[in-house]
């Protein structure tokens, strides 16, 4: 006991100047914060300028919520199945709840069941019930690639709210598409109704994902628009060598050279290396910033199985990216639960190898419990053995019970259906504008119609991972007036390229440029269907000008100008007025098959300077040389005036059989008189080809200002043409219904339409249409009155008739006949009595309806606007 009590004095002492030494160093800290403040005294101009620094400060606050919540929601005009749940939907969730329980009592160690969580209404909705399968009237939303990449560009992403669980509401898709937000599970939901509409076995997976799948975080992953696609080499067919053949030539290049070669491509491909060595060497260091809560992170993404729409295998989808992935990806951690509109599945598989091990065989209740009886997934994975084990008899007996197990089929869904609007589909981003960030890349997007010059996606690449030098930029556009499809620059060597639809007005494919001032290195490519010259083709330079042909009646494939310095002159302000002289032009030629090869022409050059024409002929079949043949043309007349006559010098030529083709001086003459016009034609060309340039120059500058869009016809509310014409015959079938109703309705319309148009109604008119009104209303009821008098008479004359034929013939008649007759008489009968009842009618009412309209003549205020007491007709003397 002393010993004991020796310790606990011991450590009571012990806590006493601990106290005492932290009551040592607090009381040193306080004076040396009140030496420190004693030092620097805060005056009133320290105190004023602290007060202007902190009310500079502003403190931006959001008008709307960064994350979509119940309190952002409107829920007054969602309908009942949002509020409420069905006794179907109630049982659901006490089926589920079971479940839920007895899982909870089986696996303790995992995670609760994402079954039931609360919708915008705060009702407990089951997950497979907020699924509403939907096929969308849009041809671009029946693929999955156009599903997910319209899912992504359509809706923001919002991160959970806790990371590790499930979040605890699940909004419906209605809700997501109105607010254009959401997390990933509102983003798999969306897109597996989508995909289950368009007739894909899709599912909405609960697991875990990596850090960048779960932010939406590419700056690790290259922009699939920068990747290049793979060429296909096609690997020559080796023959194999015959016992006597010829032997080949000698190999007549350069070793040194080859190996110069070789050498520069070693140092290529072993700078590539070091490059991929570089990347390889980031990429690890990235990964070595490993994630703390690495495998735990809830995430949710689409599952599609093979079978339905023709899917060849398995692969996710993951909400965010639209991007597709097999499940061997390591991005996919591991997998808790799927469900789909019928029913709910729960892995029992291990995830230790990620989702790689994983066997999507939904009918294997070993691996995966489901959570409703009656499922139509099959057993994909029966053995043969299981198979031979089982026995028809079995089945049988087995038949009866399962009658007798008490299945539940899902209930109806509670969402409504799900509608895009034409609007919403095009606009397609958030504000229609949304922007991408990959590795070393960045990706902005626009709807169509948001920017003026049809700009529809930018992607800019970069050197560094930070982006700050870039190193090209590509830019997409629609609707451009010009036809302009995708615009490249090259921020490094300062080239441009245009690429444009068929349709432009010059018929331009492709323009490559580094400036639009002329006679400067550029290439245009056009689209030869659309030209009538068959030019695909024209490089230019300072200096020369080279045109590439196909498909032309003359054979013509090349032509080359060499141009020479332009010669100053005064008063002269742009090129066309003192156009670039020409020193050489280069003609070649496709083989003419009508011609024989010695005549048929394959090179002609035009050497202005020097007054000569060259000529290379086709190569025969069996020649290895070809014919050439050279011309020094001089002009026709000398300075004194002389004609200058054709000699054998003028013209040198090489025949490959000067035996066979021995052309005369006439031959020569006139073979030279043909060039010298068409040499006049080609320059002629050239300089048209000059003027083109120019004319293309100069739109392209135009529609580059201008940058004007086209309408579709059947847009009707930006196609302003269209819109007018719209308006404008509806404007006067409005006006033409209205007059015919009014000219149905209006009794004196016919009267007045006898008066001269524009005129004002005199008194004495207003009475002549009183009174025509009235004799011709009077001489309608007295049509009326004779026409039902002489259906009477004719009634009554038929029956008299036809008793007299029965008297005269009473005797021979049979008992049919007298059927006939007495029906005949009960009909006739009545018709009399309806007509005497008619015209006794008519009768009684014509006096009231003639004094009713008197009446309303006299009250019209087209006639009362008239005196009808003194009746003076126009001319009358008074």
């Amino acid at each position: 006991m002393e010993v004991l009590t020796e310790k606990v004095e011991e450590e009571e002492a012990a806590e006493r100047e601990e106290v005492a030494q932290r009551a040592e160093k607090g009381e040193k800290t306080v004076r040396r914060s009140t030496v420190r403040k004693e030092e620097i005294p805060m005056t009133q101009e320290m105190l004023r300028d602290l007060e202007k620094k902190l009310s500079e400060i502003t403190v931006n606050i959001p008008e709307k919520p960064l994350v979509t919540t119940k309190e952002t929601i409107d829920i007054s005009s969602l309908p009942l199945s949002y509020r409420s749940n069905m006794p179907k939907e109630e049982h659901l969730l006490q089926v589920a709840d079971n479940f839920s329980r007895q899982y909870s009592h089986l696996c303790p160690d995992r995670m609760p069941l994402f079954l039931y969580p609360l919708n915008e209404c705060e009702v407990p909705k089951f997950v497979s019930t907020t699924l509403r399968p939907t096929l969308m009237p849009y041809p671009e939303l029946y693929n999955w690639d156009t599903c997910a990449q319209f899912v992504a560009d359509f809706l923001s992403m919002e991160p959970l709210p806790d990371p590790l669980k499930p979040p605890s509401h699940l909004f419906s898709s209605t809700t997501v598409l109105k607010y254009q937000k959401g997390n990933c599970f509102d983003f798999s939901v969306l897109l597996c109704s989508m995909l289950i509409g368009a007739g894909y076995d899709a599912y909405c997976i609960n697991g875990y994902g990596s850090r960048e799948l779960c932010f939406m975080d590419l700056t690790r992953e290259v922009c699939p628009l920068t990747v290049k696609p793979k060429e296909t080499v096609q690997e020559k067919k080796v023959v194999p060598p015959k016992k006597y053949t010829v032997k080949p030539p000698r190999d007549l290049t350069s070793k040194f050279e080859q190996e110069q070669e070789m050498k520069k491509q070693e140092a290529i491909r072993a700078q590539e290396e070091s490059q991929q060595n570089e990347e390889e060497h980031l990429q690890e260091m990235e990964k070595a910033n490993t994630d703390p809560l690495h495998g735990m992170r809830v995430h949710s993404w689409v599952l599609v199985l093979v079978g339905k729409r023709e899917v060849p295998e398995t692969f996710f989808i993951d909400p965010f990216t639209a991007h597709s992935y097999s499940p061997q990806d390591e991005h996919f951690l591991g997998i808790e639960s799927l469900w789909n509109h019928k029913n709910y599945w729960i892995n029992m598989q291990d995830c230790w190898n990620y989702c790689k091990d994983l066997i999507f065989d939904l009918g294997d209740p070993v691996k995966w419990e489901y959570m409703l009886l009656g499922t139509n997934k099959p057993y994909l994975s029966m053995t043969e053995e299981e198979d031979e084990g089982l026995n028809d008899d079995d089945d049988l007996e087995n038949l009866d019970k399962e009658e007798e197990d008490k299945s539940f089929d899902m209930p109806c869904s509670w969402v409504e259906q799900i509608e895009i609007s034409p609007e919403a589909f095009e606009t397609r981003c958030p504000d229609g504008k949304k922007v991408i960030q990959y590795k070393k890349a960045k990706l902005e997007k626009w709807a169509p119609y948001l920017n003026s010059d049809g700009l529809m996606s930018r992607l800019s690449t970069y050197e560094d991972n930070e982006c700050t030098k870039i190193l090209e930029v590509k830019e997409w556009y629609q609707n451009r007036e010009d036809m302009l499809e995708l615009k490249h620059i090259n921020k490094v060597t300062g080239l441009n390229t245009d690429y444009f639809k068929p349709g432009h007005s010059q018929a331009l494919r492709v323009h490559s440029y580094k400036s639009m001032q002329p006679e400067m290195d550029r290439v245009m490519e056009f689209y030869q269907t659309a030209r009538v010259d068959g030019l695909i083709k024209r490089e230019e330079t300072p200096d020369t000008m080279t045109e590439y042909y196909q498909g032309r009646p003359d054979f013509l494939s090349y032509r080359q100008v060499n141009f020479g310095p332009r010669v100053k002159r005064l008063m002269m302000k742009s090129a066309d007025s003192n156009p670039r002289p020409m020193v050489k032009i280069t003609e070649r030629f496709f083989r003419n098959p009508a011609k024989p090869a010695d005549e048929d022409v394959l090179e002609r050059v035009f050497l202005l300077a020097e007054e000569r024409i060259q000529l290379l002929y086709h190569c025969r079949e069996d020649h290895i040389t070809a014919s050439k043949r050279e011309f020094l043309w001089r002009s026709e007349v000398d300075n004194k005036g002389n004609k200058i006559v054709m000699t054998p010098d003028m013209c040198v030529s090489f025949e490959v059989e000067p035996m066979e083709n021995t052309k005369k001086l006439l031959f020569q003459y006139e073979a030279m008189m043909q060039l010298k016009k068409e040499e006049k034609l080609s320059r002629h060309q050239a300089w048209e080809s000059e003027l083109e340039v120019l004319e293309i120059l100069k739109l392209r500058e135009e529609e580059e200002e201008a940058h004007k869009l086209t309408v579709s016809i059947y847009d009707t509310k930006r196609n302003e043409k269209s819109k007018e014409h719209r308006e404008t015959a509806e404007r006067v079938m409005h006006e033409e219904h209205l007059q015919q109703v009014e000219a149905q309705l209006d009794y004196l319309a016919p009267f007045l339409a006898q008066l001269p148009p524009g005129e004002k109604m005199t008194r004495w008119q207003a009475t002549c249409l009183k009174e025509d009104c009235l004799s011709d209303f009077k001489q309608r009821l007295i049509d009326k009155a004779n026409l039902i008098q002489a259906r009477f008479e004719r009634e009554t004359q038929e029956l008299q008739k036809k008793k007299q034929w029965y008297q005269e013939n009473q005797v021979t008649l049979t008992a049919e006949d007298e059927d006939y007759y007495l029906s005949y008489c009960s009909q006739a009968m009545f018709r009399i009595r309806i007509l005497e009842q008619r015209l006794s009618r008519h009768k009684e009412q014509a006096p009231l309806k003639y004094l009713a309209l008197e009446e309303k003549l006299c009250k019209d205020p087209r006639l009362i606007a008239q005196s009808l007491l003194f009746d003076v007709p126009p001319g009358a003397s008074s």
